[in-house]
């Protein structure tokens, strides 16, 4: 990676971990930040992530590892609460790389779409429904809500991203990295009880 690419992830890195930004969003900030041009070419995600994990290992090794097992109790939670809709863990929460500042992003793979909606509402959940992009790029449903992490002792994001079920095959492929880019509800308990997923 060029000298421009490293200075963009680095400080990308550092919004991403400080300020809770997506990767994006961090990365056209830092360009705008340093005074380069995106038209230089900026950083792929993973590049981001590894410099996340400089980030964290310098500057939070002694909080990350708490506030990141809040929030995967948090997931855990959900998930089983949300059992029925096939949850899969996702994001920094899944990779090990989130703060206090991240966002939870679980993906639910329905028969019926509108089944998720109809279930948060059974349960008496308040829930803001946008359109985003899922992860082979199509829109899909995000229903977001608002909790309080108690041990972190704020409020954090929920998102949950709706999907089809038969979306689920292609969703346990491994990334480029070799690693499994979502887990269910066996694998981030094994998280939970330090067993690698």
């Amino acid at each position: 990676m060029d000298a421009i690419k490293e200075e963009i992830a680095a400080t990308a890195a550092r919004m991403v971990v400080e300020e809770g930004l997506e990767y994006g969003a961090a990365k056209r900030q830092a360009t705008k930040q340093l005074g380069v041009s995106a038209r230089s070419g900026l950083p792929d995600n993973d590049q981001v992530e590894a410099a996340v994990r400089e980030y964290i290992a310098l500057f939070c090794a002694d909080t990350q590892p708490g506030e990141l097992r809040a929030l995967r109790e948090l997931a855990l939670v959900w998930m089983e609460r949300l059992e029925r809709f096939r949850p899969h863990l996702a994001g920094a929460v899944w990779h090990g790389t989130a703060t206090r500042r991240s966002d939870i992003y679980i993906q639910l793979f329905c028969d019926d779409p509108k089944s998720a909606e109809i279930g948060l509402i059974d349960m008496g959940v308040r829930f803001e429904v946008t359109t985003v992009n899922g992860f082979q790029g199509q829109p899909v449903d995000a229903l977001s809500l608002h909790l309080r992490c108690a041990p972190l002792g704020e409020y954090v994001g929920l998102h949950l991203m709706v999907y089809d079920f038969d979306d689920l095959r292609g969703a346990l492929q491994p990334d480029a990295q070799g690693r499994r880019p979502r887990g269910d509800l066996a694998a981030v308990r094994g998280l939970l009880h330090d067993v690698a997923p």
